[in-house]
This record gives C-alpha cells, structure tokens and sequence, in this order.
C-alpha cells in the first residue's frame, strides 16, 4: 500500500472513531437523563409526580402525597398553569418541567400519579416526551382516557362554559385519539382505577386503557361508595395506589385485597 493511500485509510479510520463516540454519546444522554431507548429500572423508585385534575386543584391530591412520602419516597404536586383549564398541552409541559427537574437532582426515575384530567395530561406527556424512557410506573384515578359526555354536554348546551380543557375531553377529540394512536398504555406498567359511582367522568370506564392494567373500587371492595371527588382520599385507593408504586409486580388487586389495602390507606 502506497503512503498516500495510508495516510487516506488513516484518516477514514479516525473519522469513523470520531462518529462513533458522537452516537454514543447521544445515545447514552446528558446528565440525569437514561439512555435513549432504556427503560426505568423496577426496582428503583424515584420521585413521584401528581398532576391535579380538571382546575388545577392540588388540595385534592394533597393528602396522597403525604401518605406517599411516609413511605420513605419524595412526592410532588404539581402547580398546573392558570387555572388548569386551558390547552392540556400547557399541563404537559410543567409536567415534563417536573420531570426533567427530578432526574436533574438525581432521581433514577419518576412514577407519575394522574388524577382526572391529569390522567390525560400524563398520557399526552408519555406519547409527546419520550415518557416511557423516564416514568417507571404510572398510576391514574378517574382518568377520562376516552373523554367524558359531560365535556360533550358542555360544549352543546353551555359553550361559553367549556374552554379549552373541557372540549379536549369530549370523546374523540384530537388529543384524546393522539393518546390512542400511541399506545401508551403499553409503554409502561400503568394501573386505572376508577369508580362506577362517578358522575364526573362518564362513563366512567372511560378510564380504561389498552395495554394498561384497570379496575373499579367496586371490584375490589364490593359495595363501596366512591364519589369521583372522593377517589384520592379513598383509603382502598390509597392503599392500591401505595402497592402499585412500590418494587413488587404491578398486579391487579382484587376482592381479596379489599381489607388489606383498605388498612394500609
């Protein structure tokens, strides 16, 4: 081989090195991010997230967060902009804030607790900011994955009552069939609980979800009265949302579970 064409396979050899270590290190991300394509270890719990619902409450979502962080975990909810009644995609974006924020200090990972309409804010946030890389479990309550008919009503027989939250929840809006194409229920482990009692979200198995883990208060406690309202300060749905944030299999409960998860929230 002739020194120039040496000196040419030299170069083509550095250049490939050079390209290498530039993928790698996009792959592999900047601090406090996980590399792309991972997911969250099971075994590692972060921080965790609570997004309020429709109105941007955090009152509701308050006491959840304390029997949460009594366990030993840092717990967060979430301040929504204005009053939590505009574009939803406002409400992902301090979602993702929180969540940036969280890895930066350290956390491993976050489990994302969506209340209502935050169930939709978190859905919207996994299939728009590569959730999936980042949340290692998420837990909703009443969530309107499919809409409500009371968003439905709203826009017919009071529009001007209906901003711009409440007609993203009608059935079949843009946003709602975005969280559909994406499949997010598949990207993490995700439990729905829900309340057949719920005037709020209707119907309520709205909150259903393919790909996700689902059940009624109902189904594990038969004959309990859940109000919509009442479902963060449940003491089953504490105790569920407790087990399901912990290390072990994120597992359906049951009717066999009602007088245990009811001592433990």
């Amino acid at each position: 081989m002739s020194p120039r064409r040496r000196v040419l396979v030299a170069v083509l050899v550095l250049v490939l090195v050079v390209v290498g270590v530039v993928v790698g290190i996009r792959a592999a991300g900047g601090p406090g991010e996980p590399t792309a394509g991972s997911r969250p270890a099971q075994d590692r719990p972060g921080t965790v997230l609570l997004v309020p619902g429709y109105g941007g409450s955090r009152t509701s979502l308050l006491a959840l967060a304390r029997r949460i962080e009594a366990t030993g975990r840092q717990a967060q909810v979430l301040t929504l902009v204005g009053d939590g009644t505009g574009d939803l995609s406002a409400q992902v974006t301090v979602l993702n804030a929180a969540v940036d924020a969280a890895l930066a200090a350290g956390a491993p990972s976050v489990d994302v607790v969506g209340y209502s309409a935050g169930g939709v804010v978190t859905g919207l946030w996994l299939a728009r900011d590569d959730g999936a890389t980042r949340a290692r479990r998420v837990v909703t309550l009443g969530a309107p994955l499919h809409g409500t008919t009371l968003a439905t009503a709203g826009v017919s027989l009071a529009p001007d009552a209906c901003p711009t939250a409440c007609r993203q929840l009608v059935p079949g809006s843009p946003e709602l069939t975005e969280i559909e194409k994406a499949d997010v229920g598949s990207q993490v482990p995700w439990l729905s609980l829900w309340t057949t009692d719920d005037d709020t979200v209707t119907p309520p198995d709205s909150a259903r979800l393919a790909g996700a883990l689902d059940t009624s208060v109902q189904a594990v406690c038969p004959g309990a009265r859940v109000t919509h309202s009442g479902l963060p300060t449940d003491p089953v749905v504490t105790g569920a949302v407790l087990r399901a944030l912990g290390t072990g299999p994120l597992t359906v409960p049951g009717p066999a579970d009602c007088a245990t998860l009811r001592a433990a929230g």
